[in-house]
């Protein structure tokens, strides 16, 4: 098969044979849709194909099973993340991860880093989205620093509200010691938002989620955030999280080189559709189209996306270019987190009616999507 290589645009011809995934110059004609590039990053994965990274209990084992179902939906990377709990609970399942790098080959390739979303976070319903209002708490660098020493030091984002006590001097701790911070399940003030990002905040946390339902028309927390040129921003591109006039704003505002797509899944992501009980939201109902919902109403319950369905929605409803949703999914995270390029590859067919995954290249090993 021929592909158009990114970022270039020059056809290449696609091997993939077992574990091996190959690219030669071709003549070209590429076929219609085939696009290879560099491999999709996920920042934000509570969970996938039935692994919890919020339950302390999952083993390692579990960890390369969720690192190969991402694989199959194009991410070659990306950051477990784990929620606002009890303290003893995050710090265990930090260890939970930490482990599963240290044992599993496949998860250390995958996993470049963990994303802590919480507990310093807004009380407030609305912003607190569902994170659970009885462990959010004031910001304390000491008690991060503990957290942090439980994953190892591998906490790479850090998810917080800036408006709450404390916020700022762990923005600046943390930035210090090479965290990347996000403001999320926040309801800050465009002053405070300023200070934050004064003191090293770099990224929103699924901008226009997280946030309460109804906001003052001009200034509000996703107008100043959006606004601001220092802070890139994440989103869920997943159908579900933000309409389709949203995205394109996102799109048209943040460009390619600062806004980063993101599926924020949880477990039941991968899954077939019906009706389960997960930890946070208790019973819910997988739709066929993916969407999440609490059983009996129409509120989402998280997301159950992959980021492949994140390039899909961009194409499709935010009208952006292939390359430009690629990049959202690959090369701009990568440049976020620092990360160097290690020749990971994601080839996939992108067209109207969706993105299609045929294979990935991960630390030289191929597997077909």
């Amino acid at each position: 098969m021929i592909a158009t290589r990114l970022p270039d645009r020059q056809p290449v011809r696609v091997a993939l044979d077992g574990e091996r995934l190959d690219l030669a110059d071709a003549d070209g004609p590429a076929d219609e849709g085939l696009w290879v590039g560099p491999g999709w990053i996920d920042v934000q994965v509570n969970g996938f194909a039935g692994v919890d990274a919020n339950d302390p209990s999952t083993p390692p084992d579990a960890y390369a099973r969720m690192a190969a179902a991402l694989r199959a939906h194009g991410v070659t990377r990306f950051l477990p993340t784990v929620i606002t709990a009890d303290l003893p609970q995050m710090a265990a399942c930090l260890r939970a991860a930490r482990h599963a790098v240290e044992a599993e080959p496949a998860v250390a390739d995958g996993v470049p880093g963990l994303h802590l979303e919480g507990p310093f976070l807004s009380p407030e319903d609305g912003a607190r989205g569902a994170h659970a209002s009885a462990f959010v708490r004031a910001a304390d660098t000491a008690l991060f620093d503990d957290l942090q020493a439980a994953a190892g030091g591998r906490i790479r984002v850090l998810t917080l509200a800036p408006e709450v006590p404390g916020a700022l001097e762990l923005v600046d701790h943390a930035t210090r010691h090479g965290v990347v911070v996000a403001l999320g399940h926040t309801n800050a003030d465009a002053a405070t938002i300023a200070a934050a990002v004064d003191a090293g905040a770099r990224l929103s946390t699924h901008l226009g989620n997280g946030t309460a339902a109804l906001l003052p028309r001009h200034d509000n927390v996703i107008w100043t955030q959006l606004g601001e040129p220092r802070l890139m921003a994440s989103a869920i591109f997943d159908g579900h999280h933000l309409p389709p006039a949203v995205m394109r704003v996102f799109v048209a505002v943040k460009g390619p080189e600062r806004l980063v797509l993101t599926s924020d899944a949880v477990a039941l992501a991968g899954m077939a559709p019906g009706v389960y009980r997960q930890p946070v939201g208790g019973e819910v109902e997988l739709q066929p189209d993916g969407r999440l919902t609490l059983r009996g109403t129409p509120y989402l319950a998280g997301s159950a996306s992959s980021l492949a369905d994140g390039v899909a929605h961009a194409v499709r409803d935010a009208g952006a270019a292939v390359e430009d949703a690629w990049a959202m999914a690959s090369t701009t995270p990568a440049r976020l987190l620092g990360l160097e390029d290690r020749g990971d590859l994601t080839v996939a067919h992108v067209g109207r009616d969706g993105v299609r995954v045929l294979g990935t290249r991960v630390a030289g090993r191929a597997a077909a999507g």
